[in-house]
């Protein structure tokens, strides 16, 4: 089941631009290594959940996977064939926004070739471009 937050306090929100790098969350922390994305965007719910399969599919039940972001941005979508105005669209899902230097996932208690290939799989799920980062000792 894909992540979403419980309750919000406004169902629909602004698309916003995403500026900047990011200044919080962008060291491994709780793993030995991560994956960092190096573009912004919107990174949704479903595309987090295909990540966390492919890395735990991979690890065999062994090490740990960390997600590092929630997606608690509601996009909307206006139905097929509908014609223009009539205001903004419902809900169709949650997303997570993230800026260049992000880490999205982090992986302990594996070598460096099994991290390695677990979060290139990562990689492949997600939309923005990303490299493997390794924990600062």
């Amino acid at each position: 089941m894909p992540l979403m937050p419980n309750r919000v306090k406004y169902r629909k929100a602004h698309r916003g631009k995403v500026r900047g790098n990011a200044t919080r969350g962008n060291t491994v922390v709780f793993g030995d290594y991560g994956i960092q994305t190096t573009e912004a965007g919107w990174i949704t719910a479903r595309q987090i959940e295909a990540g966390r399969i492919a890395a735990t599919h991979y690890l065999h039940r062994e090490g740990r996977v960390y997600i590092r972001i929630f997606p608690d941005k509601p996009y909307t979508k206006k139905p097929l064939e509908v014609r223009m105005g009539k205001g903004k669209g419902e809900p169709e899902g949650w997303v997570a926004v993230v800026k260049p230097g992000s880490v999205l996932f982090e992986i302990s208690g594996v070598d460096e070739a099994t991290a390695r290939a677990a979060l290139q799989r990562v990689a492949h799920k997600m939309p923005l471009r990303c490299r493997m980062v390794h924990r600062r000792h």
